[in-house]
């Protein structure tokens, strides 16, 4: 019993250690609270860990001082698993982001059709949770506010909190200005939209500039240097009786696979999440 409230005390103070964790938590869609987060990270990092050290020295077992270095390092390894995993929500953020600014544009605009088609703004958010997967959830975490007694300003902005996307956080002010003020909704959406659009389409052409220098790198370092290095190592190594070995070849093969994959991904990650 001591041993469990100790180390809830410990968990708990390794949460406060990251004053962004429950914003974070909230923002990514996860239902754990920071401590019971923690927890599963420790706990998940102390398993991974120690069956990575197992496996280590069962391969240098007949090495004693290479199996008995993999035992050394695993303070080291555990503390670099556990902080790998606290960025959970962080990468969970950026994808939920990027769902959400894909939709941005075009549930904005079925928005607008909605109510200018005379739908009331809870049916026309209720629709919307309908027709699009990510921002409908959001729509849906608001419909379910209001449901439970919360006015709609105060479920709009709890929303507004949440969300990882500056463009719909801006969506979901103009809707809160529009209604304070007593003014058409659609109407005020349909400004937010447009310069919504235009800095999507200035993204865009942004990436196509930033895509030509990386596509050009690409043919250089992943296509042309491994091809031609290696015919140069093959003539050179029938000059200098260099001997190529299945091991060696293979280790080429798993570099020149390695140096792609580095590109693939950051050509993916330099992409923008628009949809227009």
């Amino acid at each position: 019993m001591i041993v469990i409230k100790s180390l809830n005390n410990f968990f708990f103070r390794i949460a406060n250690s990251f004053p962004d964790l429950n914003l974070k938590l909230k923002q990514a869609g996860m239902k754990d609270n920071p401590e019971e987060f923690i927890k599963k990270t420790f706990f998940t990092s102390f398993y991974m860990t120690t069956g990575l050290i197992i496996f280590l020295i069962a391969v240098f077992s007949k090495f004693k001082f290479l199996a008995f270095m993999s035992a050394l390092i695993f303070p080291l390894l555990f503390i670099g698993m556990f902080f790998y995993f606290v960025k959970l929500p962080d990468v969970k953020i950026i994808k939920k982001r990027k769902s959400i600014d894909k939709e941005v544009v075009y549930a904005g605009r079925f928005l607008i059709v909605e109510m200018e088609s005379g739908v009331l703004l809870y049916d026309a958010m209720a629709n919307v949770v309908k027709s699009y997967k990510e921002i409908g959830k959001a729509f849906k975490d608001i419909l379910n506010s209001i449901d439970l007694g919360t006015s709609i300003e105060a479920a709009l902005n709890e929303a507004i909190e949440y969300t990882p996307s500056p463009d719909f956080r801006r969506l979901l002010w103009q809707i809160i200005n529009a209604l304070r003020t007593g003014s058409d909704v659609s109407e005020s959406l349909k400004s937010v939209i447009d310069q919504i659009t235009r800095e999507q389409i200035i993204e865009i052409k942004t990436y196509a500039k930033k895509l030509n220098p990386l596509a050009m790198f690409y043919m250089i370092i992943a296509v042309i240097l491994p091809s031609l290095g290696i015919t140069m190592l093959i003539v050179l190594s029938s000059f200098i009786s260099l001997e190529l070995s299945l091991p060696m070849l293979v280790g080429i093969a798993v570099l020149i696979g390695l140096l792609q994959l580095i590109f693939f991904v950051v050509i993916k990650s330099s992409r923008p999440a628009v949809s227009v």
